[in-house]
């Protein structure tokens, strides 16, 4: 397929893919297009099986995947309008009954002293999104901030078995936070954030994405699957398409990330889902082994972004 037949081809998926093509491929933030995905296809779907008391699945993070706080991020990364009332509701019912002793959002009744970092960058993100007035968040912002280590990212096990060491996939979390929460327009704590977004980004390119910086092995073969949803874990993928929506300029410790995306092209333009993350869903969006459209459109942007041919 030449390029206008991917786009084509994009064009013919769910109407969240439709609107994300629109505004970050072709230049036009189609709103009317927004405002239906939460009427049909996948966006529907997923807020039909919300539960009468407010949430989804058993409770805020059980059971995978279906728990309020996937359900959340998964809304979040469709792109529902951001005004959803519904959403909304539920983000307020968390914060009035999930805060952990340190200000973070707790997983359960019994881990109310430590919240975990990835899961508030994660809901600092959808939160953010969903327009939660921003005072409501500053205690997240406190506890995440309080998590930086001293190679200038974060690891959720830091506090549960001392980790010394940043992880990716936490770093990505907070960081896919922390600039949703600047993109609303808040200010909050605004300079140390900033700083906080920088040492972050320097952490994933010290690491050129994926690679050990002690050896310069691969640090974990599934950081070069393309998974999507992404859940809490991260992938290269991942990595580009967030410095690409945090508008980052090219860096060439991106170069090897970036040549193992375009080895995984296929013949027609489009890259496939390598693999799903196991677990209960609302609804399977895509077949693992077959072209993607999430996968598809997150490389355009990206290439998009950087000027890549």
């Amino acid at each position: 397929m030449n390029n206008q037949q991917i786009i084509d081809w994009l064009l013919e998926g769910d109407v969240s893919i439709q609107y994300q093509v629109w505004r970050d491929l072709l230049g036009s933030d189609k709103k009317k297009l927004q405002n239906r995905i939460p009427n049909e296809g996948w966006g529907t779907k997923i807020l039909s099986k919300r539960n009468s008391n407010g949430h989804w699945g058993d409770r805020f993070y059980q059971p995978k995947w279906i728990s309020t706080h996937y359900t959340l991020l998964d809304l979040r990364n469709l792109n529902l309008p951001a005004n959803n009332e519904m959403v909304q509701e539920t983000i307020e019912l968390v914060l009035q009954n999930n805060l952990a002793d340190d200000g973070g959002i707790q997983l359960g009744p019994s881990t109310s002293q430590h919240s975990d970092v990835c899961v508030n960058g994660m809901f600092l993100n959808y939160a953010s999104y969903f327009k939660t007035p921003e005072k409501k968040l500053h205690s997240i912002i406190d506890s995440i901030l309080n998590e930086i280590m001293p190679d200038g990212g974060f690891n959720c096990r830091s506090t549960r078995s001392g980790a010394k060491h940043s992880s990716l996939h936490s770093t990505i979390s907070v960081l896919e936070g922390f600039t949703e929460f600047q993109k609303t327009g808040f200010f909050y704590r605004k300079k140390e954030i900033s700083v906080a977004i920088k040492t972050a980004i320097e952490f994933i390119l010290m690491h050129r994405l994926f690679l050990s910086d002690h050896t310069g092995e691969i640090i974990d073969k599934n950081f070069l699957k393309l998974s999507y949803p992404c859940r809490w874990k991260y992938d290269i993928l991942r990595a580009m398409d967030y410095f690409q929506y945090a508008g980052i300029k090219w860096d060439d410790r991106m170069t090897e990330a970036l040549a193992h995306l375009n080895k995984k092209q296929n013949k027609d333009g489009s890259w496939n889902l390598h693999a799903a993350h196991s677990g209960q869903v609302h609804v399977i969006m895509e077949k693992a082994g077959k072209p993607s459209k999430w996968n598809t459109l997150r490389m355009l942007r990206i290439k998009k972004h950087f000027e890549i041919e």
